[in-house]
Order: structure tokens, then C-alpha cells, then sequence
């Protein structure tokens, strides 16, 4: 169970990297990529996998609301992805190989592995194949983590060295309508931290009064957080976060 290095602890995380559409720089996105960097915050990302099985830099499961095109990522290469621009940018959809290139271990790296079960279940295995293929060897401070406990533990696996956490809420029934009332409280009891050899959570900033949370902050497991979007809620919530991920504001 290897440790969430202590860079994750001393500043600020910039969720799916430094956004802005002002500025040209959309979310997931290299100029975002970039401008994290240079301003010396870390790193939240997200997985989703191409149809040839690419890691790719990208939160939704479809085209429409990040970019001109539309229906589900899955359905397109690597290479096609790479091609369609993102909306208020310049640059195409990244590779993870591309996004590591960017970051050259200079700040954090906190990649979010999405879903692919559909229901948080056990049917993954290949992004995360291919996040840990295209991270071995990266020096610099990284972490995996996912709502799917059953993909930290195929993490856990694949990628043995890498620091590997549990992304957590409160699971409400109008959040996650698709799951049971069963799951929802498997899933917000947080009962998978030790099966899956986890050493961190990142919680619902509005859940962090949740018992579980607070149990596994008194017993030394650090506490990230998301996703805040003003100083007056980066206040709240470090009063249990040890840190956050942050959008939208200077943290």
C-alpha cells in the first residue's frame, strides 16, 4: 500500500487542470495542463478510454457537452479524439502519455479513472491496463484513484507502486439515481478502503461530516476533497480536508 506522497498535501489541486473558458483554456485540456504548471498547483485529471484502448484526458462518457461532436468516446480512435478541438481551446482531446509529457513530474498528478462498469461494478480492467502501461516508468509524483472500488483494486494489481484512493460522496439518490439503495450504501459507507489497498480518499466537500470520514482522518488516511469553488467553502472544508481540489477561484 504505497503512500500518497506529501506534494499531494502542500497545494492546491486544480480540478481537470487550471480551467478557464475566458481564457481559452477548457477543462482537461493542455493549455490547462500548462497553466497549472506554471502556476505551481496540482493536477486532477480524468481517464476515459478510446475504441483502440488509449488512454485518453476526458471527463464525460460523450463528445456533446465538451466539444462540436457528438456520442460516446468509446467509439473513437485515439487519433479521431485527438483531431476534435475542444470547446474555448485551441488543441484536441490528450493523450495520458501526452498529458505526462506536459507535466514532467513537475507538480502532482491526480488521475481519476471513470466508470467504465456503468454501474460500479466489476466489469473494468482495460483503462486501467492502459493507465498503468503508459504510467510505468513516469517519474514524478502521481496517484490513481475512482469511484469504482472494483477499479482500485484492478489498480492495485496493475500498478502496485502507484498511490491508489477511493473518490467518495455521500451517494444521494438524486445524485446517483442508476444505483440501488444496497450499492449507494455500500459505496457511502466507504467499506471497500482496506479490500482495495487504498491509502487516501477524495470526499464531497458537503459529505465531509460523514462518521466514516472521520474515522479513517483519525486513523492517519489523508483526506482530499472536492470540488471547491470559492474561498468561503476552501475555509469549510479544510476545517477535515487536508486538501482540496479546487476550480473556478485562485486557491
Amino acid at each position: 500500500m504505497p503512500a500518497l506522497p506529501a506534494a499531494f498535501l502542500d497545494r492546491p489541486v486544480a480540478h481537470r487542470a487550471l480551467h478557464d473558458k475566458a481564457a481559452g483554456r477548457p477543462e482537461n485540456s493542455a493549455e490547462a495542463i500548462r497553466a497549472a504548471v506554471a502556476a505551481g498547483y496540482g493536477i486532477e485529471i480524468d481517464l476515459q478510454p478510446s475504441s483502440d484502448g488509449v488512454a485518453m484526458v476526458f471527463h464525460d462518457y460523450a463528445l456533446d457537452r465538451l466539444t462540436a461532436e457528438t456520442g460516446p468516446v468509446t467509439e473513437r480512435s485515439a487519433a479521431e479524439l485527438g483531431a476534435i478541438p475542444l470547446l474555448n481551446g485551441t488543441a484536441g482531446i490528450p493523450t495520458l502519455s501526452q498529458v505526462l509529457e506536459l507535466v514532467a513530474g513537475r507538480v502532482p498528478l491526480l488521475i481519476e479513472v471513470k466508470d467504465q462498469d456503468g454501474a460500479m461494478g466489476p466489469d473494468v480492467g482495460p483503462l486501467e491496463a492502459a493507465a498503468a502501461e503508459t504510467l510505468a516508468g513516469y517519474d514524478g509524483p502521481v496517484a490513481l484513484m475512482s469511484f469504482n472500488p472494483h477499479s482500485v483494486a484492478t489498480l492495485a494489481r496493475l500498478a502496485p507502486r502507484i498511490p491508489r484512493g477511493l473518490t467518495t460522496c455521500g451517494y444521494t439518490p438524486e445524485d446517483t439515481p442508476g444505483l440501488p439503495e444496497t450499492a449507494r450504501a455500500h459505496l457511502r459507507g466507504i467499506l471497500d478502503f482496506e479490500r482495495t489497498g487504498a491509502s487516501f480518499i477524495s470526499h464531497h466537500w458537503r459529505d465531509l461530516s460523514n462518521p466514516r470520514v472521520q474515522e479513517l482522518r483519525a486513523q492517519g488516511v489523508p483526506v482530499l476533497c472536492w470540488t471547491i469553488r470559492s474561498p468561503a467553502e476552501e475555509a469549510e472544508a479544510r476545517k477535515v480536508a487536508q486538501n482540496i481540489t479546487f476550480e473556478g477561484y485562485a486557491a
